[in-house]
């Protein structure tokens, strides 16, 4: 049985979430008390190879230590587990819940709406701390979050760690969710070739123009040495996804290139590897 766990503070997205996984053939349970988790196997699994369940707030362990003994007993009895950890920025899930003008389930007479909030960060802390991937929904529509579910968990493969390359323009904001953030404004920015401007990192002309830079070429080297030589590392810890992203100015060109270029090089000793230019607003490719 895989078992994908879903958990994240209200306003979010779990319930997107979870949809896209039954929309990809999983069996989906809503707000499942932690204490049926290990029964899930014996009452669902024979039967749905696939199952993907919710955890909010309200049913969440008491104490963290009971989640993450429950998570290793699953890992050691060799069951395919993983956590997805779907959060916002407190500003964003305030304006939401004002927009919904929907209850959220820990506010009463005694706790306003930033109160709850902030309780509900503190109850999952430690499942967001165990969790596999973490989705940033601040500035992701609806659809772009499940997508994102569709294209990731479908094509993550068990015992096997999935690399998410990201390009983007720090213009526009440094991407929260991604585990190590690379910087290549250092390389020439072919924006200021009046023939490149209009262009992007997957065209050839831009291609051409960042190769014939050495530079290029040794950063490539040094970020794709780097995660070459510690994905082994991160999948003897059980990680299941790993995201780097990497930026340049506007996201459009030095980012894309490198992005690409890593892909390429990397695609022989990681199977799995995804890219998304998130300022080009392309589809992800695999």
């Amino acid at each position: 049985m895989r078992l994908v766990i879903i958990s994240g503070r209200s306003g979010s997205g779990k319930t997107i979430a979870l949809h896209a996984l039954e929309d990809l053939g999983f069996y989906c349970i809503d707000n499942l008390p932690f204490a049926f988790l290990p029964e899930l196997e014996s009452h669902v699994g024979k039967s749905h190879p696939l199952v993907a369940v919710s955890i909010d707030a309200r049913n969440a362990p008491d104490d963290p230590a009971q989640f993450e003994n429950l998570l290793d007993t699953l890992r050691q009895a060799k069951k395919n587990c993983e956590i997805v950890y779907v959060d916002a920025s407190e500003a964003v899930l305030l304006k939401r819940f004002s927009e919904t003008r929907r209850k959220h389930p820990l506010t009463n007479q005694k706790i306003t709406l930033k109160e709850a909030i902030q309780k509900e960060k503190n109850i999952l802390a430690p499942i967001a701390t165990l969790a596999d991937l973490i989705i940033d929904t601040s500035t992701k529509a609806p659809q772009e979050l499940y997508q994102m579910m569709r294209d990731r968990i479908a094509h993550h493969q068990e015992k096997k760690i999935q690399l998410m390359l990201l390009s983007f323009g720090f213009k526009y904001g440094v991407p929260s969710d991604a585990d190590f953030i690379f910087d290549v404004r250092c390389l020439p920015n072919p924006y200021w070739k009046p023939a490149l401007r209009t262009l992007s990192g997957l065209e050839e002309p831009v291609i051409e123009f960042l190769e014939s830079i050495p530079e290029s070429t040794q950063l490539l080297e040094d970020i794709s040495g780097f995660i070459q030589k510690w994905i082994p590392h991160f999948e003897a810890d059980n990680r299941s996804y790993i995201t780097v992203a990497i930026g340049c100015t506007g996201g459009q060109h030095r980012s894309v290139y490198m992005v690409e270029s890593m892909a390429k090089k990397m695609s022989s000793m990681i199977h799995n590897i995804q890219t998304r230019h998130r300022e080009l607003k392309t589809k992800p490719t695999v």
